[in-house]
């Protein structure tokens, strides 16, 4: 990969975190769960889209793990979010629900809905 291309990407995965940075310092709200690993969430005057990190789901299984992913996250349900990086645009993110210890991609896998595809840490 091209220097200029590596700096790029740098700097794209930093603005990302810094405008990330007050929905994690704060919680964010859950404002809709669009599939089973898409979320849109917000604070105060901002809207992200953000896709749960290290999560695979399996066509068959995708209206399950919505249907689970929507009974675990209700609207307004207040998250905190480890940045990962960026996919086209959309931030992928670790989400762990404020007050509990283990994020939602792991949960998922464990209730048999998708593969984590991480290691765990």
């Amino acid at each position: 990969m091209p220097t200029w291309s590596r700096r790029a990407c740098s700097v794209a995965l930093l603005l990302v975190a810094l405008l990330a940075w007050p929905l994690h310092a704060w919680g964010a709200e859950v404002l809709q769960v669009r599939s089973s690993s898409l979320l849109q969430i917000g604070d105060r005057n901002r809207n992200y889209t953000v896709q749960l990190a290290c999560l695979e789901v399996d066509p068959a299984d995708e209206q399950a793990a919505t249907e689970w992913l929507k009974k675990a996250l209700p609207r307004r349900r207040r998250v905190n979010f480890r940045p990962e990086g960026v996919l086209a645009g959309t931030l992928l993110a670790r989400v762990t629900p404020l007050g509990e210890e283990q994020d939602l991609s792991l949960e998922l896998a464990e209730a048999g809905l998708a593969r984590f595809t991480c290691s765990a840490s």
